[in-house]
């Protein structure tokens, strides 16, 4: 039924993908920017909207798009049997998860709640995604086991 759109939804599933991590690798470095600016400030607010806007209008649509169009394809190509699929969808829960992480640390800046990370474990975490997206593509394109 949806097999003879494969590549319109492999199209779209790769361009939410790849907003979705630009925004996974890019909030982190807001986060560590925000550092610098004290509670009601007007840089700390503006960074308070940046984030938000990044994570509403970019990473939201962007990981719901990702989803459902990596469910159709895995429906279309019977990739749910496949053990490389459930390592690739175990990378992309983990991804899920750390996006849920980095939108409670934006929810707390909203509030005036500095994270407790230091400027080091920011620049660290920021890199974390594109290591991750690393493996899912070796696994996507490769297909080993």
């Amino acid at each position: 039924m949806f097999s003879e759109y494969y590549l319109t939804f492999k199209a779209l599933h790769l361009s939410a993908v790849i907003a979705w991590v630009a925004g996974l690798l890019y909030l982190p470095r807001f986060f560590l920017h925000h550092l610098e600016f004290d509670v009601g400030t007007k840089g700390y607010d503006t960074f308070c909207k940046m984030e938000r806007g990044l994570l509403k209008i970019i990473m939201l649509p962007s990981i719901l798009l990702t989803f459902v169009f990596g469910i159709l394809l895995a429906f279309i190509t019977h990739a749910w049997s496949a053990p490389w699929f459930h390592l690739k969808l175990a990378f992309v829960l983990l991804l899920a998860a750390f996006h849920g992480y980095l939108s409670r640390i934006a929810k707390g800046y909203a509030v005036g709640q500095k994270p407790s990370l230091s400027k080091n474990t920011l620049r660290f975490i920021s890199e974390l995604p594109f290591l991750v997206v690393i493996l899912i593509i070796f696994l996507a394109v490769l297909k080993p086991f």
